[in-house]
């Protein structure tokens, strides 16, 4: 079965001074606190080919004249202000879809935030493993990072990625945290085609599940590339502790976690044209057994014991909440609503 690939990489990558161009995208909102750490965090970058698109997703602070300042001066010929509705609220979700929009051809991507600082060869670092995939393949890379309090002072390193199962990992959950992440020029094309992203996921998500149910490559860095900042105003963070993770899907119960679950697998399979049909089984037989009673949904979990999350008490608790979960008889059509990544 050809659910897409993972790879690791830890070799350090020669220092880059050309090569392709690379896009990154920044949605602001009411960042004023951290954003000129980060914006200096791009020029320090050793692969200077890059672009930096942003737009303002409302902010009521000094966020937009900031960026603004940036793009007259130090960022002057390489930042532009991308979508001609910037400064409007839309949500996290529909402003990276309109960033994604705007990246001209030929470009790879880098997802960024505004909170945080990358470390110097992060682009090179994804470039580097990006570059020998076939342009037919979509490809995407991620990397660890290094969780700061909010003067970056070092609290831990984030855990190391292992043992994914393809389209099964995608869909129990999101491990490719956004700040990392970078596609190649066919993964761009592949999340163009395919439309806005699914309800109440981000950007980093729906990139990862598109990705694997193409039959794609993902890159997983065992390094860190960036210092990522933990906040009281994190859109989404980290959460460094099992019982966290699991109190807050506890809070949310089944019946969030579920209708994520079954609106992903609605997104690919409208989307179903463009996937690896062995992927495309698998989720038309995952929409059926859905739909049918907690038995059929114990068996489909005996089915495909991939299903799972990492971690003993977070697998636990997944199966607990899919088993338990209220069916629904029928897949309502995605749209794109923003939101936030609800991390189940």
């Amino acid at each position: 079965m050809s659910a897409g690939s993972v790879s690791s990489i830890s070799e350090t990558p020669h220092f880059v001074r050309s090569g392709p161009p690379v896009a990154i995208l920044l949605s602001l909102y009411n960042g004023e606190a951290f954003l000129s750490r980060q914006l200096d965090s791009f020029l320090e970058q050793e692969h200077h080919n890059w672009l930096l698109l942003w737009r303002d997703d409302g902010s009521s602070d000094s966020s937009r004249a900031i960026l603004k300042a940036f793009q007259a001066n130090r960022g002057a010929g390489r930042c532009v202000e991308a979508d001609s509705e910037s400064g409007i609220n839309i949500g996290i979700a529909a402003s990276y879809w309109q960033l994604l929009t705007q990246v001209p051809d030929g470009y790879l991507v880098a997802f960024a935030d505004q909170d945080d600082v990358w470390l110097p060869d992060k682009i090179s670092r994804g470039v580097t493993a990006l570059k020998d995939v076939p342009e037919s393949k979509p490809a995407l890379y991620f990397g660890r990072q290094i969780l700061t309090d909010r003067f970056l002072n070092p609290l831990m390193i984030s855990p190391a990625v292992k043992n994914l199962q393809g389209i099964f990992s995608a869909l129990a959950q999101n491990v490719a945290t956004g700040c990392t992440v970078m596609l190649n020029k066919r993964a761009l094309h592949l999340l163009k085609i395919m439309g806005p992203f699914p309800p109440s996921i981000l950007h980093d998500w729906a990139a990862y599940l598109a990705v694997i149910a193409a039959g794609g490559v993902v890159y997983i860095d065992s390094r860190p590339v960036v210092l990522y900042r933990q906040h009281a105003t994190n859109a989404v963070g980290a959460r460094p502790s099992w019982f966290r993770r699991g109190y807050a899907a506890v809070r949310r119960g089944p019946e969030v976690f579920m209708t994520i679950f079954r609106s992903n697998i609605a997104w690919l399979l409208n989307n179903r044209e463009f996937l690896d049909p062995s992927v495309v089984s698998i989720l038309k037989i995952m929409q059926k057994n859905l739909t049918g009673t907690r038995l059929d949904r114990l068996r489909l979990l005996t089915q495909y014991p991939e299903l799972s999350r990492t971690g003993l008490s977070e697998n636990f608790l997944f199966r607990l909440w899919f088993i338990s979960a209220k069916a629904q008889a029928s897949f309502f059509e995605p749209e794109d609503e923003g939101g936030h990544d609800m991390d189940c």
